[in-house]
């Protein structure tokens, strides 16, 4: 493997021989010295070539100065030079006098897209975008953020799970299923691990999470949906109502904010200029009826014919949050069982409502979570009423048939939550390869 320093450590070194590998940001050739910005996953380091001239003091071209002057934005180059130590260098003080240049693959000159090329521009040239020191911190805060969440859950004995994503039915709604042809019948692609994440309490594994895709084929083309996206699913036996999936729920958002902020705060405030904050416990509660009653009052009166909350009051209802309790986050509970999944527990005093929440956070709902119905016959009865026809749930319903614990649950959108953590206006931009109703490259 390629001998190479990264970066982002030549400030530790010493002055002396150094061997970095990275791709060329800019070129600035000069009559007398070349310098060269380059760049790697980790940072970017000022090159100097001080240019030879001759005895009548004209330039001469030789190496690596000829190569410098050829070079394109994009080139893949690995060069050495001696490293020195200079607090004159505006580039982190330091920079690297070449000896040897080598071309590992030329880049075409003309680039494709710009800084203020358009966000659908970008996708199509998306490689070329993740160049971006902004776009590489967003995809090293996801792993950071995933770690964290993972690390929390291993800690606490949760069995992570790969669930199948080709299904014989629906999970939640036929509306918004993929359906793909399997040799000689069909399939549906997953819209959720929900089945088998319950399956997994009644083969008593007790607390499990998964993090993987999940596809819906919704047509919209908000800013905060996609057709596949990577879904954060956990779920938990033995709770005694969904506020014990709410706590941990918000345990686990604490857990990777707190990861975020200690590991990249500083980078977030200098490329995003947002401050991080790690949200304090428990989050407000807030049960929908009384949601709708504050949103009102604050002049907006929810336009749906159903008992939903709509985008604009989850923007109302979070700011007045912020201004009452100065939080970003608000857990939205008992949620009509009329827009919930027949699988959602009802309250034994109003069966019209559900044990549920949603979690919005700076406005926006990225989160929904439940105590699931563990009772047979009141699960098969909720299906009916909600129009599915048990036969074609029936390996579903037979995890319910053989002995199984309460338990609850949640799936959250990983794209949302960097997206609203970043304040982005969209989860393109958060997404490594965006999938929607329109796009399905690169």
């Amino acid at each position: 493997m390629t001998s190479r320093v990264l970066i982002k450590n030549l400030s530790a070194l010493n002055d002396g021989t150094v061997s970095v590998s990275g791709w060329v940001d800019t070129v600035r050739d000069q009559k007398k010295v070349q310098f060269v910005v380059l760049r790697d996953e980790s940072g970017a380091v000022q090159l100097v070539n001080p240019r030879t001239t001759d005895a009548d003091g004209q330039v001469v071209a030789d190496e690596p100065a000829t190569s410098i002057s050829g070079l394109a934005q994009g080139t893949f180059v690995t060069v050495t030079g001696e490293l020195k130590h200079d607090e004159r260098v505006k580039l982190g003080g330091i920079e690297i006098k070449l000896a040897t240049l080598t071309v590992v693959s030329a880049a075409i000159p003309e680039t494709p897209i710009a800084a203020d090329s358009s966000l659908d521009k970008r996708m199509d040239w998306r490689f070329l975008d993740l160049r971006n020191p902004k776009q590489n911190l967003i995809f090293r805060i996801q792993t950071t953020f995933e770690h964290a969440l993972r690390t929390y859950w291993i800690e606490r004995d949760f069995i992570e799970l790969h669930t199948p994503k080709l299904m014989a039915s629906a999970s939640e709604s036929r509306a918004e299923l993929f359906e793909v042809g399997y040799f000689e019948t069909k399939a549906y692609l997953a819209q959720s691990p929900q089945f088998f994440k319950q399956m997994a309490q009644s083969a008593g594994f007790g607390k499990i999470f998964e993090v993987g895709p999940a596809f819906r084929a919704d047509p919209s083309f908000t800013s905060r949906h996609a057709t596949e996206f990577t879904s954060i699913d956990s779920e938990i036996s033995w709770i005694d109502s969904h506020d014990d999936v709410m706590q941990l729920h918000e345990d686990l958002m604490v857990a990777g904010f707190t990861a975020v902020k200690a590991k990249h705060g500083d980078e977030i405030k200098a490329l995003f200029d947002v401050d991080v904050t790690v949200p304090s416990t428990p989050f407000p509660r807030i049960p929908l009826a009384e949601a709708k009653e504050i949103v009102k009052g604050r002049g907006y009166e929810v336009p749906r014919d159903d008992d939903d909350m709509d985008p604009e009051g989850e923007r109302q209802i979070a700011a007045y949050v912020a201004e009452k309790f100065g939080h970003e986050f608000v857990f939205l509970t008992d949620y009509a069982s009329s827009i919930r999944p027949f699988y959602h527990m009802r309250h034994e005093g109003d069966p019209s409502i559900t044990k549920s929440y949603d979690l919005i956070f700076n406005g926006t709902e990225i989160s929904t979570g439940a105590q699931r119905e563990h009772r047979i016959e009141v699960l098969e009865a909720q299906a009916i009423e909600k129009g599915l026809d048990p036969k074609e749930i029936e390996g579903y319903l037979d995890f319910f048939r053989y002995g199984v614990p309460s338990h609850g649950g949640f799936g959250m959108g990983l794209a949302r939550v960097l997206m609203l953590m970043l304040h982005q206006t969209s989860i393109r931009e958060v997404t490594y390869l965006f999938r929607g109703p329109t796009r399905l490259e690169p």
